[in-house]
Order: structure tokens, then C-alpha cells, then sequence
């Protein structure tokens, strides 16, 4: 009997390390993923960076040092200057890069406004079909 709780007690604590131990090296590489691209964007002192934190909060600052455990970032608003560790860290980006709001939706007006346009001029040109020659 107590064979068989020392075997079970075994297993699971073999169970749990396997699943824990690739957990923990994910995250050795996540940080140094993260490191690289610290030192990637710290090249360009006077590019504002966007930093965002595992628990979903987000800092913009300008990187000041880049550290062999951590970062020193110097917030953007008042200047303050602050160590992140890489650990702590689910991504960095550079500020304001992507396409706003504002440019789909120009993209998109542009876009709505040349299907229209062919419709609309295509039937009026063509003449129902009956022309063969140009966009016909």
C-alpha cells in the first residue's frame, strides 16, 4: 500500500515538473526576444518607444541605457526616469507606429468611392454593352 501513494506521489510531481519546466524556459527566451529588440530601438536615442507590461499596462518613454537584466526608460510626460527589468516586459514597440484609425479610414473612402465610380461610369461609357473598345 504504501508503494502504491509513494509511485502516485511520484508521478505527480514528475507531471508537474515536465509542465512547468518549458513554461519557465518560454519565458528565459521571451526576455531575451525582449532584449533584443531594446537594443534594436535604443540605437535611435531620440525615437519614442511604447512599453507594454505583462498585467496589460503600458509606459512611453525614450530608452535611456540598456542593462544586461533591465532597461532604463525615461518617461516621456514628466521626464521621470525609470528601471525595467525584461522580465516584466510582453512587448516594445516603437510609439505611434501602425496605420491609424485616420488612414483606413481615408483608405477606405478611397477605395468605396473608385467601386462606385465603376458602377456608376462603366454602364454610362459602354453603352449597355453594346461598345467593344476601352474599358468595354
Amino acid at each position: 500500500m504504501m508503494k502504491r501513494h509513494i509511485a502516485i506521489v511520484l508521478a505527480v510531481i514528475i507531471t508537474t515538473l515536465s509542465l512547468g519546466l518549458p513554461a519557465m524556459a518560454q519565458s528565459a527566451t521571451d526576455a531575451e526576444k525582449i532584449r533584443a529588440r531594446v537594443q534594436t530601438l535604443s540605437t535611435s536615442k531620440d525615437s519614442q518607444v511604447q512599453v507594454k507590461f505583462r498585467d496589460g499596462t503600458k509606459v512611453k518613454g525614450y530608452i535611456e541605457a540598456v542593462e544586461p537584466v533591465s532597461f532604463r526608460l525615461r518617461d516621456a510626460k514628466d521626464g521621470v526616469s525609470q528601471s525595467i527589468a525584461y522580465s516584466e516586459v510582453d512587448s516594445v514597440s516603437k510609439a505611434g507606429s501602425g496605420v491609424s484609425t485616420k488612414t483606413w479610414l481615408i483608405l477606405g473612402g478611397v477605395a468605396a468611392g473608385a467601386v462606385t465610380t465603376w458602377l456608376i461610369v462603366k454602364p454610362a461609357v459602354c453603352d449597355g454593352g453594346a461598345q467593344t473598345r476601352g474599358v468595354c
